[in-house]
């Protein structure tokens, strides 16, 4: 797909300038870092590579996943943080470990290239292996191993709802590959159910955090009139007006990347209008280069982390234009949930949504 315009918020030339901002932090090795000289995590580097595809430049998101696959781990985990040349943050996250699933089934939304598809199903395969291994008999998914195989002792409503999402997608390739997996499918049920009852001790208390807010509407767990009184029950807590989403309820450090998740989770719920408020208030974090500076403090409006303008920054700003403009055939992942099993209430029937 080339660039596309957001009308009257995105040219399709700033669009271009920051797909290109990303893939000028690319390495040779494929690795993308969050900025020159730093680390990359697989969670983020995913981002990236579905931001590279959908601005055209599929050969370079394919040497992400290259990367990827060369750097999983013989459990199926990866590592917290890598830096160029080696390990940098050895912890194994269940959360970073799953994402791999989204931005394989992205890809064959966009591409429809079956062999990519087949070429990263061990890949996908082993990663759930590890990470469905650290579900509880509840459901929720504990949040990491430390490198010698022990597990946290917690899980986090956020790191569960993605991987929600991410199983959603591994259940889909499972699907186009014909290959069953009814022991992924009752780990979705149960992961589903408990992000939508919270029965206490299930999840670490977060509750200062947005991404706990949105992020079970946006993997669509919490769906419809639910999802709907759900965002609205924490909406003026969250949203700074004028400037977009806070990190935590407390602080008023706005970050362009959660701003755009929550853009993409109020488009699934048909705010189109609030959808591209949102977008519009994270264009006031672009520099001319077509970077995005990854947060900012008001009133003083001081850049935090100091300086640092990232790679999953711009890639979330890539990937809201995309559900708003509807521009590719996977605009829909992370809104409408197009393509992908229903989450099913306890008991009933997973089918695949079209």
């Amino acid at each position: 797909m080339s660039s596309f315009d957001v009308p009257g918020i995105l040219h399709a030339d700033e669009l271009a300038a920051t797909v290109d901002a990303i893939a000028a932090l690319q390495l040779p090795s494929g690795m993308i870092p969050w900025f020159p000289g730093g680390h990359a995590d697989p969670w983020n580097h995913v981002e990236a590579a579905m931001a590279l595809l959908v601005g055209g430049r599929r050969a370079a998101a394919e040497r992400a996943y290259e990367w990827l696959v060369a750097m999983q781990r013989p459990d199926g985990a990866w590592h917290h943080y890598y830096l160029a040349d080696r390990v940098e943050q050895d912890k194994l996250e269940a959360n970073v470990t799953a994402y791999i699933a989204t931005g394989v089934w992205h890809h064959w939304l966009i591409t429809g290239d079956r062999g990519f598809l087949e070429t990263m199903w061990p890949a996908v395969k082993a990663a759930f292996g590890f990470v469905l291994d650290l579900q509880t008999p509840r459901g929720e998914i504990i949040w990491a191993r430390h490198p010698d195989g022990t597990p946290w002792s917690f899980a986090l409503l956020t790191g569960s709802s993605s991987i929600c999402h991410s199983l959603r997608c591994a259940l889909a390739i499972a699907h186009e590959l014909g290959k069953e997996r009814p022991d992924w499918e009752l780990s979705l049920e149960s992961l589903a159910e408990v992000i939508r009852t919270r029965p206490d001790g299930a999840f670490a208390p977060k509750n200062r955090w947005a991404m706990d807010w949105y992020y079970p509407v946006l993997s669509g767990v919490i769906a419809g009139d639910d999802a709907r009184a759900h965002l609205a029950a924490r909406r003026d807590t969250f949203i700074l007006p004028g400037h977009g989403v806070k990190c935590v309820s407390d602080r008023p450090w706005v970050t362009a990347a959660e701003t755009c998740e929550l853009a993409i989770a109020e488009l699934g719920l048909g705010y189109d209008e609030q959808a591209r408020e949102l977008f519009t208030w994270a264009q006031q974090m672009r520099v001319d280069d077509g970077r995005y500076w990854t947060g900012t403090v008001y009133p003083e409006n001081v850049h935090f982390p100091e300086g640092e303008m990232s790679a999953y920054t711009a890639a979330a700003i890539v990937l809201c234009a995309d559900a708003i403009a509807g521009a590719t055939p996977a605009s829909g992942l992370f809104s409408r949930h197009t393509s992908l099993p229903a989450v099913a209430a306890a008991g009933e029937d997973l089918t695949l949504e079209h």
